[in-house]
């Protein structure tokens, strides 16, 4: 701050500019915005106070006119003080002194600024330094030149730092210098960025945190000029010389610990003292270890509950993120199998087969001709588990998206690479889902979920065994990659090559995992020679930091070790057809089990995520499922009908207790997306036998009451008086040009402060008593199509009622901008979801507009639609834009280029006119739409824009559908209906849970009214994924929720298998169209 203090006192513009860019720009936040506001302000004042018009009207042009689109009534007074011959005339600017008050007082506000921007944050100190850490760091750099020294001596004299330090050839052998740190990788010279340098600029708690961090691991390893780190003291320990010979005739191994080594020569001395006058010499010191957790033997999963037939050897397994008894596994044959270990049943299998053989490669199809079956050689779920991939061992990966229960559909196949695809992982570059694959074409590639290769890195030079895909906070995301010559190396997501080199214990084919907090890492992998090694890596030295023991010798080929971590203490590995364990901070051996026998040489394992299951391989085709006490109870609940509840109810309170904590909510009237933002300040709780009660079980039912559900028999819950139901109303609104806002306040009756329909919320206004008011101007308000959207961090609201689109502030509800003209009116809006300034506006015309806030420019004009838009949504996962019209046309629109990919007409049942509002929303896996239509409901997979599912009108719900919208974990559809009925659906279904009737919610008076009311729009809250607002045509708006007794709207419909309980469900016209029935 001294800095930027002492050029703003200077006015020295560019520069504090200049400065000032290394950490924001203008259009970061608010905070950035009046930050630079307020520095070209004063800089425009003192052109003026100079009389210096034309520098003035520069300044006016080139740095202040930005904001013009966020206030423009403040640019156009701006622009006026040019008309004056001294801008004091001006009421607000009298009181402006001479230069140096104005920039002092300007300062005192830019410190205000700078302190509340959360950019700033932990950046406004340096980070404090110890008194020696110059002296540290030369010492490292001497250790390590000392090093590669042909011919150490014990004592080496040095005199300078200017030039790389060597030992003079002595006339006679002398004995190597006591020194035990070896080259612990090899340096690249290619002048690649180092990773630190890619991450913010840490504070000194993050540096301290992040002691082990990889940044530091991988800017040593790759950094032109510097090196790896080596533990410096003031005393030296001897080392026998045949460990420094072997030590460095084989330098790029990691050393298993570090030596420790300094230089205390009389010149040395001289010159440390010279360049830092600290008489003392710090160690530089590893992070102390931490204390053991708490745990016991009773911990591990040891006990078999369960031993399956595969059918097939089985290849790789892996649970459900969330669901711990829903387990995929991959097999010799091909075979994709998900077994729920509950129900001891197979829920879905997907034989090996080639989707579309014209789309492979020429070399893939001959050698399918040829060669031996395909094997699966690795399976993995997502991370939010709404994707599964399968790597094989030709060529080709597959991608499935997963619906829930036994709805397993094809998404995508990619030939992926020549040969085996070795194996396969999710990750989120930049907050996109994407797969990685490596094989043996010696390659590692990264996919988006449409099959558009994002990376491809090459640089091994063999074909590459394993990655793994991982982030560290304030550090960009990176793969680890290892071949099967035993090198590891490490990419960033740039395609500038690897920023790491290592060599793996054994030089052979090795495994690396983190630890599940992503605080330890680990690899585990076997020797040509048949020596396997279990090691933790030290991430800040790129070392090993400790290696366990209790491995047997193999037999040479016999496999590789395979192993799994869980729980942050635990480590198993299969070997001699049993388990072994160890706890993660002794190098011993812990415990190990045969599973009563049957598994292979070497099993393959994986835990569950909280690591209460454990499946391992068995030798004959199957696998074997261990659990501890908590495992035992969650697989055997099924046998033991009166232990649901008491297992049940912890899982069910935890998830109500957790929804509610997040911010408080205003029920979104906006047909816009409502799945939370991954940047969401509410977070995942502690996962709770096997539930992840925040995360995921909003994003799917647990299995446990999927398997409670099918228990009991099923019936349709119908909701027909207002006591069945929670319900608050607001009052009715008749003004359709202003916008109002509401807001559950923290009192005695709701001392949350949450969004619930309990109690009433209130009215909020600014101070300022400002309307959210539309341009109405010569609009036919009876014919006008008011529409509304938020921005995606609910600072912004955009909204237009037959007239000019309006932007307004949340908090102030001033009008930032008014764009595009009155005619043709704008029909349907929406936010671009990853930046606030371009918005797509469906237009009377049949056009779509897309604005370009910042430059108040039309970048696009976009035409396919007959009649006037009525929908429109964004997929981020598909780099798409959906839009919908009242022509029942469904166009998809590339976000890159703005050109239309397909259009394709709703199927409308026979007998109805192909017309009518069509809606469109994403799913939250940004894949599935949900299309909406007076006659039907329809799932779509809007990579093909092919139908999955339709519901038409039928039964109890046969009025035309007015709305629909899912909720905000994309678990249920809310569909409203013009006689006032709401449906509560199914989301992977299409099948009815729940109806609500209109006598729930209206009075009687209303209801026997000679005007039909009815909901004209539903909302789904964005936490609470049971809360729902619907807007009624006579102008009000009703809250709803289910009793809290039931917390839920209805229970799960079964698969038709003609067992319903007294009567069918609505949804006997569900069309169930798989993927694989569509291509056929």
């Amino acid at each position: 701050m001294k800095h930027f203090e002492a050029i703003v006192q200077a006015g020295e513009w560019e520069e504090v500019e200049k400065y000032l860019s290394g950490f924001t720009k203008v259009d970061d936040n608010r905070y950035s915005m009046k930050i630079f506001f307020e520095i070209r302000k004063q800089k425009y004042l003192e052109a003026l106070d100079r009389q210096d018009k034309a520098k003035g009207v520069e300044i006016l042009v080139n740095d202040l006119k930005v904001f013009s689109t966020f206030n423009e009534e403040l640019f156009k007074e701006i622009t006026q003080l040019l008309t004056l011959s001294n801008f004091r005339e001006n009421e607000q600017l009298s009181k402006y002194g001479d230069t140096k008050t104005a920039r002092t007082i300007m300062l005192i506000e830019l410190k205000k600024l700078i302190e509340a921007n959360p950019l700033f944050r932990d950046k406004l100190v340096f980070p404090a330094l110890k008194s020696s850490r110059l002296r540290t760091l030369i010492n490292q750099s001497l250790n390590w030149q000392h090093q590669l020294c042909k011919n150490p001596r014990p004592n080496p004299d040095i005199k300078t730092l200017f030039t790389d330090h060597t030992c003079i050839p002595p006339n006679c052998h002398l004995a190597p210098t006591p020194v035990s740190i070896p080259v612990a990788a090899v340096v690249k010279q290619a002048g690649y960025t180092p990773l630190g340098a890619h991450g913010p600029f840490p504070s000194t708690a993050a540096t301290a945190a992040n002691a082990g961090a990889l940044a530091s691991w991988m800017a040593n390893a790759s950094a032109p000029s510097s090196v790896q780190a080596a533990v410096v003291t003031t005393s030296s320990v001897p080392v026998p010389q045949n460990q420094v010979s072997s030590v460095l005739k084989h330098p790029r191994t990691p050393p298993t610990a570090p030596g420790l080594v300094d230089y205390q020569s009389a010149d040395h001395e001289l010159l440390i003292k010279r360049i830092w006058p600290s008489q003392s010499v710090e160690d530089v010191t590893y992070p102390t270890p931490r204390q053991q957790a708490s745990w016991s033997l009773d911990d591990l999963p040891r006990t078999v509950a369960l031993t399956l037939h595969q059918g097939s050897t089985v290849m790789s397994m892996d649970f459900h993120p969330s669901h711990s008894t829903l387990l995929l596994v991959g097999s010799t044959n091909g075979e994709i199998t998900l077994w729920e270990l509950i129900l001891k049943e197979r829920m879905v299998s997907k034989p090996f087969k080639i989707w579309d053989m014209a789309a492979c490669s020429l070399p893939f199809q001959a050698s399918i001709v040829k060669d031996a079956p395909i094997s699966v050689s690795r399976v993995a779920w997502s991370p939010d588990g709404n994707f599964v991939g399968a790597a094989f061992t030709k060529h080709l990966v597959h991608l499935y998206g997963y619906a829930g229960s036994r709805d397993l559909r094809q998404h995508l196949e990619i030939d992926a690479h020549v040969g085996s695809v070795n194996d396969l992982a999710f990750a989120n570059p930049n907050k996109t889902l994407c797969v990685v694959t490596c094989g043996d074409d010696k390659l590692i590639k990264v996919w988006d979920l449409s099959g558009r290769k994002l990376y491809h890195f090459e640089g091994h030079e063999a074909p590459v065994y394993s990655i793994c895909p991982h982030k560290k906070e304030n550090i960009q995301q990176f793969i680890f990659s290892t071949a099967i010559d035993g090198k590891i190396k490490a990419w960033l997501y740039d395609n500038m090559g690897s920023r790491v080199d290592y060599d793996a214990p054994g030089h052979w084919c090795t495994t690396m995992l983190y630890s599940a907090d992503g605080s330890r890492f680990f690899s585990c992998g076997t020797s040509k020679e048949g020596d396997s090694f279990l090691v933790e890596w030290n991430e800040s030295e790129g070392a090993i930091k400790r290696t366990y023991t209790g491995f047997g010798k193999k037999s040479v080929g016999v496999g590789v070790v395979q192993f799994d971590t869980t729980q942050n203490n635990f480590l198993a590995a299969g070997e001699d057809s049993q388990i072994k364990f160890w706890d993660m901070e002794n190098t011993n051996v812990l415990t190990s089990t045969d599973a009563e026998g049957g598994l292979e040489p070497l099993p393959r394992l994986k835990f569950n995520k909280d690591g209460s299951i454990l499946a391992v391989s068995t030798a004959d085709n199957g696998f074997k499922i261990l659990a501890n006490n908590s495992g035992l109870r969650i697989i055997r609940s099924v046998d033991t009908p009166p232990a649901y509840e008491a297992v049940r109810m912890p899982i069910e309170s935890s998830v109500i207790k957790l929804l509610v904590s997040g911010n408080s909510a205003v029920p979104n009237v906006s047909p816009v997306n409502c799945k939370v933002e991954r940047s969401s300040p509410v977070r995942p709780s502690p996962i709770m036998n096997g539930v992840d009660s925040m995360g995921r079980s909003m994003e799917k039912p647990t299995k446990m009451d999927e398997v409670i559900d099918k228990l009991k028999p099923w019936q349709l819950a119908e909701i027909v008086d207002p006591g069945q139901c929670r319900m608050v109303s607001l009052p009715d609104s008749t003004d359709t040009s202003s916008k109002k806002l509401w807001k559950w306040t923290r009192n005695e009756q709701n001392p949350t402060g949450k969004a619930t329909a309990s109690v009433v919320p209130h009215h909020w206004q600014p101070n300022s008593g400002l309307l959210m008011t539309n341009d109405i101007t010569g609009v036919n308000l009876e014919e006008a199509v008011p529409c509304i959207a938020l921005s995606k961090n609910d600072s912004y609201v955009m909204s237009a009622t037959g007239g000019k689109v309006s932007l307004f502030n949340m908090m102030t509800f001033k009008v930032m901008t008014t764009f595009m003209p009155p005619l043709p009116a704008s029909t349907f809006l929406a936010f671009h979801p990853q930046d606030n300034n371009i918005i797509a506006i469906g237009m009377e015309d049949s056009t779509i507009h897309i604005y370009n806030v910042r430059v108040d420019e039309v970048k696009s004009k976009l035409k396919g639609h007959q009649k006037r838009i009525t929908g429109l949504a964004f997929s981020t996962n598909l780099n798409i834009l959906v839009s919908s019209g009242a022509d029942a046309q469904l166009c998809v629109w590339s976000i890159d280029t703005w050109e239309k990919r397909k259009s394709v007409t709703i199927q409308i049942p026979a007998g109805k006119a192909p017309s009518g509002d069509t809606r469109v929303q994403f799913h939250s896996d940004q894949i599935r739409i949900l299309v909406v239509h007076e006659t039907q409901l329809a799932i779509y997979d809007a990579s093909k824009m092919e139908r999955i599912r339709q519901w038409i009108p039928q039964d109890a719900l046969s009025a035309p559908i007015s709305n629909a919208a899912y909720s905000c974990n994309s678990q249920l559809v809310f569909g409203t209906f013009v006689d006032g009925n709401i449906g509560v659906f199914d989301a992977d279904s299409l099948k009815l849970r729940c109806r609500v009737a209109a006598s729930s919610y209206l009075s009687q008076s209303v209801l026997n009214g000679s005007q039909s009311v009815y909901p004209l729009v539903v909302a789904a809250h964005p936490l609470e994924p049971n809360q729902l607002a619907v807007g009624l045509t006579n102008g009000s708006i009703k809250v709803m929720e289910p009793i809290e007794s039931e917390g839920k709207w209805g229970s799960t419909p079964p698969a038709d298998n003609g067992m319903l309980n007294s009567r069918t469900t609505s949804s006997s016209t569900t069309s169930n169209h798989t993927p694989d029935q569509l291509q056929r």
